[in-house]
């Protein structure tokens, strides 16, 4: 096991924590607060009624696919930007957020017609309630007009990140989630003058607060001095770096983006089992998001570290230190998630105005996430931080395609459908490719072989003994 053979090989260096905690407390605190506008959205439709809650978190599975992929995109160039910034290469940075901006822009316009076009139909294979339909269309209808404004603010967040820059975009999603918070009350209930929206009216103070959270981060962007990036370096000619993008990149965005339509296909499984299922599922991913923050903030640590550290010359046995002291730490951060999950479970449940049978399988999909959400922490703190810092974008992508299609979608289909098993277990199998990628990482991360470097081309894991 790991935790044996790297015993004596755990970073000891105080400032290496220092900087993870300086990277990983922000980006915590930024996930936390971006959860939160989900929350209190979710809450409040949860206030009016089972239908709206289960066609706002349905119609939140859809626009997470652009989500993903956006990430995709972001943390893919930034796997490029990262080891760029180590070694000072301020052109190549521009040349990478150059292409990464293009296919975003592309990208959101798709979707917004998409979703502008076909509300209805994207509905309907989500659930074949029409009540959840209707209400989820009203919401998509919305929701369309935040693609490009959320593209550009999420992957601009993301090469912020890359190159250490993590205060602004806290601050302005700070401000986000008040200004959605109070929109979100105004708009769905009504007040102050402002007739009552319902669903609508959360989708409308979303929106809002995406306009407010893309000005901040895009102009601060645009005046930021150590890249230097100006509106005119978008038409610039950037195509010695398309190589580099095709190869490190691109694997993260097909990757992100079969995840996407992974994980939507779970959404379609629990869609279609019941209503009850589908509300209680809604709490569920709402807690969900909120204990793997934690996670998502020592894997960019993760990511952005080891990514420095190859890129400043490429120190093969202090990336492995590093790989191996992030295993552990993820480890203990999962350990101590299900431990408080199963400590708050009651008390996150009973907030909500949910019928009993709901109640009843929110609590066992509630036990279900206290033991998957291990496997979780670990594994994303490996695949999005560790390995893909350390340029291994390839291994990754087909570790994401390969345990959540071939395993997790046909059992859920299997366990629901067929079988007609208990939630506990339909959960269980849904999520099993985080138990299976876990045990895959951990034999890569021994391999060593996830070592790479962008500009030298060649797999620096070879300079290392043992």
């Amino acid at each position: 096991m790991v935790c044996k053979a790297c015993k004596n090989l755990f970073i000891s260096d105080r400032v290496f924590y220092k900087k993870v905690a300086i990277i990983a407390i922000p980006v915590t605190l930024q996930s936390l607060i971006s959860i939160g506008i989900n929350l209190a959205g979710t809450m409040m439709l949860g206030a009016l009624g089972e239908y709206q809650l289960s066609a706002g978190s349905l119609a939140n599975n859809f626009i997470s696919i652009f989500q993903i992929i956006c990430m995709g995109m972001g943390f893919g160039t930034a796997v490029m930007t990262s080891q760029y910034w180590g070694n000072k290469d301020v052109k190549a940075i521009k040349a990478s957020i150059t292409i990464m901006y293009r296919i975003n822009l592309l990208t959101a316009v798709f979707f917004t017609l998409v979703t502008l076009i076909f509300p209805d139909f994207i509905m309907s294979v989500y659930s074949n309630d029409s009540n959840i339909v209707h209400y989820g269309v009203e919401y998509l209808r919305i929701t369309a007009f935040t693609y490009v404004l959320q593209g550009l603010s999420l992957t601009t967040t993301i090469i912020l990140r890359s190159i250490g820059k993590v205060k602004v975009p806290l601050y302005s999603s700070i401000a986000a989630f008040l200004l959605n918070l109070l929109f979100g009350w105004l708009f769905i209930y009504g007040g102050f003058g402002i007739p009552a929206f319902g669903i609508a009216g959360a989708a409308l103070g979303t929106l809002l607060a995406r306009v407010f959270e893309f000005l901040v981060i895009v102009i601060f962007f645009l005046k930021e001095k150590d890249i230097g990036y100006r509106i005119s370096d978008f038409f610039n000619n950037s195509s010695e770096k398309w190589r580099p993008f095709l190869q490190y990149a691109v694997p993260v965005i097909i990757s992100d983006f079969l995840l996407a339509l992974g994980l939507n296909m779970i959404a379609v499984i629990v869609g279609h089992i019941s209503p009850a299922f589908v509300s209680a599922n809604a709490i569920i991913a709402m807690v969900l998001q909120m204990v793997t923050i934690f996670s998502q903030g020592i894997s960019n640590a993760a990511s952005i570290i080891i990514g420095n550290t190859i890129g400043e010359g490429g120190d093969a046995v202090l990336t492995y230190h590093q790989g191996v002291t992030f295993f552990a730490i993820s480890t203990t951060i999962g350990l101590i998630t299900a431990f408080v999950i199963q400590l708050l479970a009651p008390l996150i449940i009973n907030m909500y105005n949910i019928s009993p049978e709901t109640r009843e399988i929110a609590y066992e999909l509630m036990n279900a996430l206290s033991f998957t959400v291990i496997f979780q922490t670990v594994s994303t703190v490996m695949t999005k931080g560790v390995l893909r810092g350390g340029g291994d974008t390839k291994f990754l992508m087909i570790a994401d395609i390969l345990f959540l299609w071939v395993a997790s979608v046909p059992l859920g289909i299997l366990c629901a459908y067929v079988f007609e098993l208990s939630p506990f277990v339909i959960y269980i199998t849904l999520r099993i490719d985080h138990i299976l990628k876990t045990i895959w990482c951990i034999q890569r991360l021994n391999s060593k072989k996830w070592i790479k470097s962008i500009e030298k081309k060649v797999n620096i894991s070879l300079e290392i003994e043992g």
